[in-house]
């Protein structure tokens, strides 16, 4: 059986990386999305095990010192990282391993794993993405600039990534992670196995 591969995917707040994954996973059944950990309490509605994998931080720091932990990073007091078992469940079952963290976390991967694929998704402009952030009613004007000075920032390491996405249209955006799934599928060093059947 087909190992699968590890995929990275990035994107500022705002730029809509949830939805265009929700959308991925429901037109294909060949990638599966590596639950992310952290030690910050589930919000309303979040499920252990489907939104994140909830650890204390004692089990957390536990799981970094056997080396249980691909990557990980702390913000505002609480861990986030990838589990080893999360990807590895998925790449033992022939699917590919998606991992949607940030810009830090993807280039810690990219070191540990040269061969994962990073795609990186943009707004199609500034004024874009501002307006999607006001338009959520959910951020104070304060909150808006710092996301937007945030994701200027996290721009700057787009040029480190594979691919990058312009979410302009969300089924065109899809369609576009998908053929980068595709193509990764079928990349010659992926195949080394398809090689040595005709030899």
């Amino acid at each position: 059986m087909r190992k699968g591969s590890l995929f990275v995917v990035s994107a500022p707040a705002g730029c809509g990386k949830d939805t265009i994954l929700n959308e991925l996973f429901k037109r294909t059944d060949k990638a599966g999305y590596a639950v992310s950990a952290t030690t910050r309490a589930p919000r309303e509605g979040e499920v252990n095990g489907v939104h994140y994998h909830f650890l204390t931080r004692e089990e957390f720091e536990r799981k970094i010192a056997k080396k249980e932990v691909l990557e990980y990073t702390e913000y505002c007091g609480n861990y986030y990282g990838t589990l080893s078992k999360s990807v590895n469940d998925l790449l033992e079952q022939g699917k590919d391993a998606v991992l949607k963290i940030e810009v830090e976390g993807a280039m810690n991967i990219k070191k540990a794993f040269p061969k994962a694929c990073l795609v990186f998704i943009l707004p199609p402009s500034w004024e874009a993405l501002e307006k999607r952030l006001r338009d959520r009613g959910t951020e104070t004007e304060d909150k808006i600039v710092e996301r937007t000075n945030q994701a200027r920032r996290e721009v700057e390491f787009a040029a480190n990534y594979d691919y990058l996405i312009v979410n302009d249209d969300l089924s065109e955006a899809v369609d576009d992670l998908l053929a980068v799934f595709r193509a990764e599928r079928l990349r010659r060093v992926r195949n080394d196995e398809l090689l040595k059947r005709f030899k």
